[in-house]
């Protein structure tokens, strides 16, 4: 892989997997020119290697730029494939996330699962609307099964809170959030790519128990995204739609969408 495609796939020392401010600073650079006619899939031992004209795509760190399952394989191939006369990153969100993984959370596995269990200290689902009474409704109905759900499967117990004032959960909640998280990442090849599609989910949801729920089944990636959006939702019945923050949603949502398919695809069972 080029050196100039390979540095605008990867972020940069020091930032942070930040899926949507990447492809906004991509979209400010001039696009790399298509440099190959296909993209195929190769078998490497346990894992599957793009190819580009048959020859082996590397990550900017020069790892060979492969995933864990055939299926994930077959959906990197076909984001190059699709490119067009440039190569449009933002348009690739599977390929940066296992640039990520490759690259980076390999080696801050532990850093990363740290960090989708500090969202879970200030997880979305545990702050409410005071009002009105029909969002105060839908919240419940739609929030409350998953809280339930943590507590009956992992005895995870949350603290609630009305408006944006913070709550302290008990740390035997997250004590057991961390637990759960290191039993989706597990271990072997698959983890880093793993750790980095539940941080990636957890991010774009503002909740670790959503994307502990995508990544065991227990909702799927469409349906946790809903839930995510639920008070933006009602505003927008209310109020009306703003073309450039559902521009910046369609955004998000492939980049939810690409780490939901890792998830579903590397399950541990």
């Amino acid at each position: 892989m080029r050196d100039d495609l390979g540095k605008a796939l990867l972020p940069r020392e020091g930032e942070t997997i930040d899926p949507v401010e990447l492809a906004r600073r991509d979209l400010k650079k001039s696009l790399p020119k298509r440099f190959y006619k296909e993209a195929g899939i190769e078998e490497d031992g346990e894992s599957f290697a793009l190819t580009l004209d048959g020859r082996r795509a590397r990550t900017p760190a020069r790892n060979v730029l492969a995933a864990p399952s055939r299926e994930l394989a077959a959906i990197l191939a076909a984001e190059w494939n699709a490119q067009g006369e440039h190569i449009d990153p933002a348009d690739m969100p599977l390929t940066r996330l296992i640039n990520s993984a490759l690259d980076g959370v390999a080696r801050e596995i532990a850093a990363t699962s740290a960090e989708i269990v500090k969202y879970a200290g200030s997880d979305l689902l545990c702050y409410r609307a005071g009002d009105p009474d029909a969002l105060v409704l839908e919240q419940s109905e739609k929030w409350n099964p998953l809280l339930a759900w943590m507590r009956e499967t992992i005895g995870a117990r949350f603290n609630l809170a009305e408006g944006v004032v913070f709550v302290e959960q008990p740390p035997e909640t997250l004590a057991a959030i961390a637990k759960a998280v290191d039993k989706v990442v597990d271990s072997g090849g698959g983890a880093p790519l793993r750790a980095a599609a539940l941080n990636v989910v957890t991010t774009l949801t503002g909740s670790a128990i959503l994307a502990l729920a995508v990544a065991t089944g227990r909702l799927s990636t469409q349906e946790a995204w809903s839930i995510a959006h639920l008070d933006e939702d009602f505003q927008m019945r209310a109020w009306g739609s703003d073309a450039e923050a559902l521009a910046r949603r369609a955004r998000r949502w492939r980049e939810m969408e690409a780490a939901g398919q890792t998830l579903t695809h590397l399950r541990v069972a």
